[in-house]
């Protein structure tokens, strides 16, 4: 949230949601270098799955892992992030030498939690075949642990070593991080986007039926369920139905930005969301192979609009995959073509990705117009809201998201021959994306009092999740998809 500071002066040189703008913004152009012939982010640090640690770190473009050692491309990365937010940081008004001093602390503790859930035994999809290929014998498949365990860790500095957490204070802004994030990761959904629709327009039109489900099916049965059932104020109702409908945490987040609740409300909701995440795929691409495995279309539509994270839901798009043509293979003796499954899935997904910031500006009026919530002290409902007022409540980061996935969207549409040499660079600027995230999860951990979260009610949060994931929304969401996708094969191999 911005401070007091930023009261004087520009409001775009001033506010996180700006500077989240300006940085995304930014590293999109970078990534575009690659359109050009110029590979401007080559150098950024990818953490692969790994058995040696020696082996974890290298740089993302195979043109850079040449030249540079893992070690040196990581420090690179974290020069680059350090320099880039100590600009935004000054701008805002922060103290400079102090947000240098925390935010090399969190850096690199969060860097430790990225490695620490790329262990292979961890990241692995628990499939003899990618097992296997890892020189494993047993996996998890838990790709996003190491967001998990960069909370846990910022938990337990937060709790416990509260003069560690004092001094990292200033540079923990777990909102300018992720609303970054977001902005780079539009750019990114834009190129999806362009490649789905090369692939099949069938599927990209019940693509956009996911939309009407979730938003218009999902949201407002987790709103009401919340608020009548289980009393939360509509400050809580409507990022968690945005959390557990739409996509995660990207959606909690951008919807508590809208309706401008306290940060503490995303803070609880991304903690159970990545846990319901890694609950789904530990058993959902099973029980799609066991009982659809007939209906693979059915079955990665499914996946796309049950699981509530981009990587969790194509994660879980791909493991079903692999299980149903193995199975297909073995009962049948069918080959089907490779990514088909997947593609649904992404496609599905994507789109509903898509209308996260179109959402977020709905509720934005909705909740000025109608005074929903009166924290603030605001005026009754029905009284006249200056169109100023809406645009003070519009997330402007949403903007960054916008513009970045619609540039790439129509650059793609008008130059095919520019989204493979695109999608390479954006896949570098998500690279940033990525730490950005973790570094939104460690300072959530950081800022958080256990006891006053659960004071607000973790609790019952778990058990709205709970029962909306498994009373309606995975069979609803199977039922869409079998309505839409039942008779609709892959090719043949």
């Amino acid at each position: 949230m911005s401070s007091p500071a930023n009261a004087g002066g520009s409001k775009l040189l001033k506010l996180e949601d700006w500077w989240a703008v300006w940085i995304g913004l930014f590293i999109f152009i970078l990534g575009l270098g690659q359109v050009f012939g110029s590979d401007l982010l080559g150098w950024v640090v990818k953490t692969g799955s790994f058995t040696d640690i020696s082996k974890a770190l290298a740089p993302i473009s195979k043109t850079y892992s040449k030249i540079i050692p893992g070690y040196m491309s990581l420090i690179l990365t974290y020069l680059f992030l350090l320099a880039i937010t100590t600009i935004g940081a000054a701008a805002m008004g922060s103290n400079v030498k102090k947000y240098i001093a925390g935010f090399t602390i969190i850096f690199w503790l969060t860097y430790g939690c990225i490695m620490l859930g790329q262990i292979a035994q961890i990241s692995t999809p628990p499939n003899a075949a990618a097992q296997a290929k890892a020189g494993i014998t047993w996996s998890l498949g838990l790709g996003e642990m190491g967001l998990v365990f960069a909370m846990i860790v910022g938990l337990i500095i937060g709790n416990f070593f509260t003069g560690l957490a004092k001094f990292l204070e200033e540079a923990a802004k777990p909102e300018w991080f992720i609303k970054t994030g977001i902005v780079i990761l539009g750019a990114a959904i834009g190129i999806k986007t362009i490649e789905a629709a090369a692939l099949a327009g069938t599927v990209i039109v019940r693509g956009l039926c996911a939309v009407v489900e979730a938003y218009l099916i999902y949201w407002p049965v987790v709103y009401f369920i919340s608020r009548r059932y289980f009393k939360f104020t509509p400050e809580w109702s409507a990022p968690l139905a945005s959390g557990i409908s739409i996509c995660g945490v990207s959606a909690a987040i951008a919807t508590g930005a809208a309706i401008r609740s306290r940060p503490v409300v995303p803070v609880v909701l991304s903690a159970v969301i990545i846990v319901f995440v890694a609950v789904e795929l530990l058993f959902l691409p099973f029980l799609a192979a066991a009982t659809l495995y007939e209906e693979p279309m059915v079955a990665g539509a499914w996946m796309g609009l049950a699981v509530k994270s981009d990587g969790g839901a194509i994660a879980s798009g791909a493991l079903t995959e692999s299980l149903i043509y193995a199975k297909v293979y073995a009962v049948k003796g069918i080959n089907y073509a490779k990514d088909w499954v997947l593609m649904v899935t992404t496609t599905t997904k994507v789109f509903i990705d898509i209308f996260i910031g179109v959402w977020a500006f709905i509720l934005a009026i909705v909740w000025s117009v109608y005074r929903i919530d009166k924290r603030d002290g605001a005026q009754e409902k029905g009284q006249k809201v200056s169109p100023m007022e809406i645009w003070e409540r519009f997330p402007k980061f949403i903007i960054g998201f916008i513009a970045t996935l619609v540039i790439m969207f129509l650059a793609g549409l008008s130059n095919p021959d520019i989204v493979k040499p695109a999608k390479s660079g954006m896949d570098h600027a998500n690279a940033l994306r990525s730490i950005f995230f973790a570094l939104c999860f460690f300072s959530i951990g950081l800022i958080t009092n256990v006891r006053k979260l659960w004071a607000e009610g973790m609790g019952k949060i778990v058990v709205v999740y709970a029962v909306c994931l498994f009373g309606f929304i995975l069979w609803v969401g199977l039922f869409i998809s079998w309505v839409f996708y039942h008779g609709i094969m892959p090719p043949l191999a």
